[in-house]
């Protein structure tokens, strides 16, 4: 007899881990499914995101995939099969995880697109995300202003980087900016000497720093002794790979010692640091913190049997995805403290 009631006991406990995802906690699992550890902003979503889930009592799964769709694919399938209730997505690239929205559907379990909107697929719940056209919208603006292009006659020189293809937030960013910039092409106010000014010549695979060097690289060179005025860089890490490339020729060129203005996304440690040099002149700040506090309470409210408050929607190609969008700001050297230190985002060590 006490065999068998043992052996209903285990029983029990193997179902409640395999069907609820509590592993004897009884807590609910969350799977968090980050693109790459490469990228500082990454690692911070990441892990404000975990802390966040498990002050709020969840047992969280959270897996980097080394910026590789496949091994992407593996880790959330595995999240799947190991009992997480809901899955919390940045995708390495938005179309190459229909195989695991699937399988999520299958078995009932939300999936939130994070930051990165999943494409081509019926089976996303959700999208929280900043307002990503915005962002884009706001380094434009930021450009224009900089180089009063309302109140001067130019022309001016301005290059342009953009993100990864596989990223359709990529071409978000990308859109907002030249929609402000675009008429000042058009009048000759602006003059883009490499001939480069669509989305597919200024993309930048995996927001590569090296790829987007090698072609900052290669645009300098043709420059001569022009000035170029600005670059608008769509992230800091492009950004990055931009300084680095301006660095060594404007140090040997002799172009004035004007650097130009440029544009980056993110607020990276190394970015903030360049600002402070004098070499990156403003940041897109995208506060982790409240996208994890909004997507914590996105899975409070499915887990409740609630429906999550949204105040957009995004086309995926499959259906209208309901969507929350948080508001970015803009980080330049008058307003960094307030902004970053006296937030608490950072120390004023991180930035010595």
């Amino acid at each position: 007899m006490f065999k068998k009631i043992l052996g209903t006991i285990i029983c029990a406990a193997i179902a409640c881990a395999a069907l609820t995802g509590c592993a004897g906690s009884g807590k609910k699992k969350v799977g968090i499914s980050m693109p790459t550890q490469d990228l500082q902003r990454w690692n911070q979503d990441g892990s404000y995101m975990k802390e966040k889930f498990e002050a709020a009592g969840y047992e969280v799964d959270l897996q980097y995939a080394g910026n590789k769709a496949d091994v992407q694919l593996s880790q959330i399938e595995d999240m799947i099969n190991t009992g997480s209730k809901v899955i919390v997505i940045a995708a390495v690239e938005a179309s190459s995880l229909g195989q695991a929205l699937d399988k999520a559907a299958k078995k009932k379990i939300p999936v939130i697109a994070y930051d990165r909107l999943l494409m081509s697929n019926e089976n996303v719940s959700y999208y929280a995300t900043f307002d990503n056209y915005k962002v884009g919208q706001i380094q434009g603006e930021f450009v224009r202003d900089a180089l009063k292009l309302d109140s001067t006659d130019g022309p001016y020189n301005i290059e342009f980087t953009a993100g990864d293809p596989g990223d359709n937030n990529a071409g978000v960013f990308f859109q907002g900016a030249m929609d402000v910039l675009k008429p000042y092409l058009d009048s000759g106010k602006l003059v883009c000497v490499s001939g480069q000014t669509d989305f597919d010549s200024v993309a930048t695979t995996k927001w590569d720093s090296a790829t987007a060097q090698a072609r900052a690289e290669s645009i300098i060179g043709s420059y001569s002794n022009k000035n170029i005025d600005a670059w608008l860089c769509s992230n800091d890490s492009t950004a990055q790979g931009v300084v680095t490339a301006l660095d060594s020729s404007y140090n040997s060129a002799g172009r004035n010692g004007q650097w130009p203005i440029i544009t980056g996304q993110d607020c990276d440690i190394v970015s903030m640091k360049n600002m402070l040099a004098g070499k990156q002149t403003m940041s897109i700040f995208k506060d982790t913190r409240t996208l994890a506090e909004r997507t914590v309470i996105m899975v409070n409210d499915i887990l409740a049997g609630k429906t999550p408050e949204t105040n957009s929607e995004y086309d995926n190609k499959a259906k209208q995805v309901p969507s929350y969008l948080c508001d970015p700001v803009f980080a330049d050297i008058n307003n960094y403290k307030t902004i970053l230190i006296d937030s608490g985002y950072y120390s004023e060590a991180d930035l010595a």
